[in-house]
């Protein structure tokens, strides 16, 4: 299956503007790809603002999500592979959703993950507990 990422992305957008709310997103700025304004990026990190007030021509395809702002005043054109968007929320409450890897992904060294039997960094196999499982992302 494709990813659903593109699809929550538009989807959680629209529901934050129909809200009255402004839509922010993080990006992994190491991600393969990534146009942002480098003099922004801290800890790897950038967060935008994507309402229609802040950006012009944003288009959230299946593949990436690009649009052109200003930044200090410079145009410029931004371009962000969805498997970089690591979370969309609202930024007057806080409410969106953050993104974990999907299956089949590439990893940040490339690689790209298989489902059952892959290795995890540590050498230990990864398989399903029949249970499901959280993680913290900050």
């Amino acid at each position: 299956m494709t990813s659903s990422r593109p699809y929550l992305v538009r989807a959680f957008n629209e529901w934050i503007l129909d809200n009255d709310c402004t839509p922010y997103i993080v990006v992994d700025a190491g991600i393969q790809g990534v146009q942002v304004p480098t003099e922004h990026v801290a800890n790897g990190q950038i967060v935008l603002n994507i309402s229609p007030g802040a950006v012009r021509g944003l288009v959230i395809g299946n593949g990436a999500l690009e649009f052109s702002a200003r930044f200090g005043g410079v145009p410029m054109q931004v371009f962000i592979p969805l498997q970089a968007v690591m979370a969309i929320y609202a930024k007057e409450n806080g409410e969106g959703m953050v993104f974990g890897s999907e299956p089949g992904s590439p990893d940040p060294d490339g690689t790209s993950r298989e489902r059952e039997g892959e290795q995890s960094p540590s050498g230990q196999e990864d398989r399903p507990s029949g249970r499901p499982t959280l993680k913290v992302v900050k």
